[in-house]
């Protein structure tokens, strides 16, 4: 039996994108993937890191480095519980500097050979699974792979996600500002199967050039299976005049508990508001005074040329003041 898996982008996605990172202190989780990929691994999905590094073509880092590189992450997300299966990464760029790395591949996205090799390699069932990135490239490869695509789309994304999307008119299946909501996405998705839309995109097999620490990959077979048809039964004529569906949606439940939400928080405001009067400031007010009498009085009372009638006016005031802050109380109990 096939498995499942949810591909997923290196940078922006899961760490921080700094530039070209070439050092493993650079790597810095970004807040709540390892969160969220503790929550994937739960719905049983493999997780599949598949990454262009042309860096290394470029001479910017080497393979050792990128090793490194992704120990750290690994460190990092085991830290917090949370275990990637796979890390597949391209080092070919077509206008690298290092001639071993300067061409294409079919391994280099938008191009889906990391996502077919991947695959191959752990048995994947490439139309059960997901593919979750921060660029258009991301999505190019995931549908072409056959997967559902998820783009996270970040405003400083989505100028560029809008200009460089492909020529064949890949779009994203979902949209998502971060991965903690792409996993929403994902167990809403699994909730309602009904919903989902068959997926027509043929993956590409052309694999020719080596992405991962693995020998190169055999071609990769294009077998979409037919989705049955679903079967349609007839209601019956007793029936047919029953009620609606009682069905709530996903979003409008949602909606109605934050309308809610706010109405008890806007109820707690003003409660608190009401609670407010000018006889607790004035009780609060002389409560003050009353301290500061008392402090009069210990004041008097330590004096080496103490004064007993100062000590008893001291005091006296204090009384006083005391009486009038418990009156005020008072009064505002019984407002």
């Amino acid at each position: 039996m096939s498995d499942k898996a949810v591909f997923l982008d290196r940078d922006d996605t899961l760490i921080e994108d700094s530039g070209y990172i070439n050092d493993p202190d650079q790597v810095k989780l970004l807040d709540g993937a390892a969160e969220a990929l503790i929550e994937l691994k739960k719905l049983g999905y493999k997780l599949v890191v598949v990454t262009n590094q042309s860096a290394i073509a470029r001479g910017i880092v080497t393979e050792k480095v990128l090793a490194e590189i992704h120990e750290r992450m690994r460190q990092l997300l085991a830290e917090k519980n949370a275990f990637l299966d796979d890390i597949y990464y391209c080092p070919y760029h077509p206008e690298g500097v290092v001639p071993k790395y300067r061409k294409e591949s079919n391994y280099r996205k938008p191009n889906p050979g990391m996502l077919l090799e991947a695959a191959d390699d752990m048995n994947l069932e490439l139309g059960e699974s997901w593919c979750i990135g921060n660029s258009s490239s991301d999505v190019e490869a995931g549908s072409r792979a056959g997967c559902k695509t998820v783009l996270i789309d970040t405003p400083s994304h989505q100028r560029e996600a809008g200009s460089h999307m492909s020529q064949d008119g890949a779009s994203p299946d979902y949209r998502a500002v971060n991965i903690k909501e792409a996993v929403n996405i994902i167990k809403k998705h699994l909730r309602s199967p009904s919903d989902e839309k068959p997926q027509s995109q043929e993956a590409a097999v052309d694999l020719t050039e080596p992405t991962h620490d693995h020998e190169a990959a055999q071609d990769a077979c294009e077998a979409a299976e037919p989705e049955p048809q679903a079967q349609q039964h007839e209601p019956e004529p007793e029936r047919q005049e029953q009620s609606p569906e009682r069905h709530i949606p996903t979003a409008k439940t949602d909606e109605l508990l934050g309308d809610i939400l706010a109405q008890l928080k806007s109820m707690q405001r003003t409660e608190m508001f009401d609670e407010f009067s000018v006889m607790r400031l004035m009780a609060g007010v002389v409560q003050v005074l009353v301290l500061f009498c008392l402090l009069v009085t210990v004041w008097f009372l330590m004096s080496p040329n103490r004064q007993d009638n100062l000590v008893f006016m001291a005091l006296g005031f204090a009384i006083v003041l005391q009486l009038m802050a418990l009156t005020f109380y008072t009064m505002h109990g019984r407002k």
